[in-house]
């Protein structure tokens, strides 16, 4: 473990900023705007999203729970577009099964810290991020510790532990994403509580008219701007969002399910997601093993879980089921490059407050590489 600005290895830090002590100070609070030397090192995705943008990405901190193969790869997205500070948490210890799937450490690294293990790596690929290794229990935590961030990130952990942190950041009144990785498959979950964010488009003779789009969306101003001789509209709308302890048991949004051929589109990977969460509630694990009754206990949830969705009990199966319950608690590199891309790329563009984000599970089947996002809240009716 570092110890006083030390790496893992011994030798002294050459970044102060990165250590295993308190929190350092937000890079929120640095005034100053971003510099020549940043712009051009940032030019290519600038060029994307613009200055602004960039300027906020480099003032967020950003707190990122657990240290597995998914959260390598948000990390390294997060990083290499430039963030202000990166807090990793993760009280677990290096084994030889992590070095199959992650990039951040070696052999040299079996028995530390992951979250220490893996810092000074993560720096290589932009030293002007501030790093930090937090080696505590995140259930650990008082609500107050949230506050400090921009975004919170957690991953890979049961939904118990999800539920407490969720609800922590809304306490304190700050973003939460959650996501997982099971082999084949995985999710993306999205708190924002209530998010604005600009569309801009070029504008029409139809005038935006201000007004409830979905019963999450919101159109809530519109303005006007000249740019290379164009009338560009800038459109800002608003989202509202449900913890994951609602949005776990919410149904799906009537136009979903409204025709058989709809309720066929949907993936039972929504099933197979929640039957898991109900069998870690039940049997107090995080992963069915191979008996017959934690096999017996899945199957009866999972078809539970089907009718509550009221999705066709054809969609759901047996050979899914077995598919799903080989890869539950397995990483592969594709998908977890996959899904790390794509939360990356929506914290981006939620700090920016540009894009639509997602709303509110993302659900990948790397099967037939697909990625439906589903927004589910209790106030649609069942």
């Amino acid at each position: 473990m570092a110890e006083n600005g030390q790496h893992v290895n011994g030798t002294p830090a050459s970044n102060p900023a990165v250590v295993d002590g308190p929190p350092l100070l937000q890079p929120s609070s640095q005034p100053h705007a971003i510099s020549a030397d940043e712009i051009a090192l940032y030019d290519r995705q600038i060029r994307l999203w613009g200055v602004k943008a960039q300027e906020k990405l480099r003032s967020a901190n950003i707190l990122l729970i657990g240290m597995k193969a998914l959260a390598n790869e948000i990390a390294k997205n997060l990083v290499l577009a430039g963030i202000g500070a990166l807090t990793i948490l993760d009280d677990e210890l290096v084994t030889e099964d992590d070095l199959g799937s992650q990039f951040f450490i070696s052999e040299l690294h079996v028995g530390l810290n992951r979250a220490v293990a893996a810092i000074s790596q993560v720096r290589t690929l932009n030293p002007r991020v501030f790093l930090h290794a937090d080696t505590d229990n995140i259930l650990l935590k008082p609500p107050e510790f949230y506050a400090m961030f921009d975004m919170i990130i957690a991953t890979d952990l049961d939904l118990a532990p999800l539920k407490i942190i969720n609800s922590a950041c809304r306490f304190v009144n700050k973003p939460f994403y959650a996501a997982g990785s099971h082999g084949f498959y995985g999710f993306i979950f999205a708190d924002l509580i209530s998010h604005d964010y600009v569309i801009e488009r070029e504008q029409s003779n139809v005038p935006t008219q201000l007004k409830v789009e979905t019963v999450t969306r919101t159109v809530v101003a519109a303005n006007t701007k000249t740019e290379n001789g164009k009338q560009i509209e800038m459109v800002t709308k608003r989202e509202h969002y449900s913890p994951i302890n609602l949005a776990n048991t919410s149904p799906l949004q009537p136009e979903q399910i409204s025709s058989w051929k709809r309720k066929l589109q949907v993936p039972p990977l929504l099933t197979c997601l929640r039957a898991l969460w109900e069998f870690q509630n039940l049997a107090g694990r995080s992963i069915p093993t191979g008996s017959r009754e934690d096999l017996e206990l899945f199957t009866t949830l999972a078809t539970e879980k089907h009718k509550e969705l009221q999705l066709p009990a054809e969609t759901l199966r047996s050979e899914f089921l077995r598919s799903f319950l080989q890869n539950v608690g397995s990483e592969i590199a594709p998908v977890t490059a996959f899904l790390g891309g794509q939360l990356a790329q929506d914290v981006i563009n939620v700090l920016g407050q540009r894009e639509q984000p997602i709303q509110n599970f993302l659900l990948f089947d790397s099967d037939d590489s697909k990625g439906p996002v589903y927004a589910l809240h209790p106030i649609f009716p069942t």
